[in-house]
């Protein structure tokens, strides 16, 4: 009777091994009923808290759309700059949808999905900076928000030309480096191009005019999960694809950049697909 009872508890626990073994991040949210979704909220319009203090971006649309496909419930958690990868990996969150550039440094860590968005980077000074080119930051206080491309391709571009870093300040946050800028801290801060827009719009920054882009550079993101989680990145580009084809994506574009999403940028997020 022993021998039978023991062999029973082995195979039981050899069944509850297996199914843990195949179970994934799909099935864990899924069986949980809800998607804990990362969003940076200091990023306007990808990121933001609206009027009701509410979670709000093109970004925080596309968990809720996640969310709704898998019929589960969407929970935004706010995140900075350089909390994306380690949430994934502490198990914070199932997705960032975080603008995360897909670089293959960040790719040894974490698992990218398709693109599902294009940013070009760009300087933001105020007016009687007078920058011209991107050449022209070389004698200027200049700053990021620490963790960004941005900041990476900032700082290789002063290296290639020999500025050095004296002259660069690293923000911890996108608010941060937008508030040291207007406080004078720095002359010039790099940003996404949709970014600036959205801050040229506000009355703080009437006296500030968007500057060059950094030259040969597009910054391509998506959305990052648990590098082992082959079964839900692919979850994750079957989603993006249903975005496009769905028109949410287009939706979402209205919504927050006030018109259709241009033609060469779906067809890049095809091309790259």
């Amino acid at each position: 009777m022993m021998r039978k009872l023991a062999t029973s508890l082995v195979l039981s626990c050899i069944a509850f091994t297996s199914v843990n073994a195949t179970a994934d991040q799909l099935d864990t949210v899924i069986q949980r009923g809800t998607l804990n979704c990362g969003v940076v909220l200091d990023f306007p319009p990808m990121g933001y808290f609206d009027e009701n203090n509410q979670p709000a971006g093109f970004d925080v649309g596309y968990c809720n759309d996640l969310a709704a496909a898998l019929g589960v419930e969407s929970n935004i958690l706010n995140l900075t700059w350089g909390d994306r990868i380690p949430s994934l990996i502490s198990g914070k969150t199932d997705v960032v949808i975080g603008s995360t550039s897909d670089t293959l440094e960040r790719a040894k860590s974490v698992g990218f999905t398709y693109p599902y968005f294009v940013f070009k980077f760009q300087v933001i000074a105020s007016k009687d900076k007078n920058i011209q080119s991107f050449d022209d930051l070389e004698n200027l206080k200049v700053g990021a928000a620490l963790g960004t491309t941005y900041e990476t391709e900032y700082l290789a571009y002063a290296e290639k030309k020999g500025w050095g870093t004296d002259n660069y300040t690293a923000f911890k946050s996108e608010n941060d480096a937008y508030l040291g800028l207007y406080q004078g801290k720095v002359d010039a801060v790099i940003s996404t191009n949709t970014n600036i827009a959205t801050k040229l719009q506000s009355e703080e920054f009437k006296d500030f005019a968007a500057g060059p882009f950094v030259p040969n550079y597009d910054d391509v993101v998506g959305l990052i999960a648990k590098r082992s989680e082959g079964a839900w990145i692919s979850y994750l580009n079957l989603f993006l694809v249903h975005q496009i084809r769905g028109g949410n994506m287009n939706t979402h574009y209205n919504t927050y950049f006030g018109s259709d999403a241009p033609a060469d940028l779906i067809q890049s997020l095809r091309d790259n697909k």
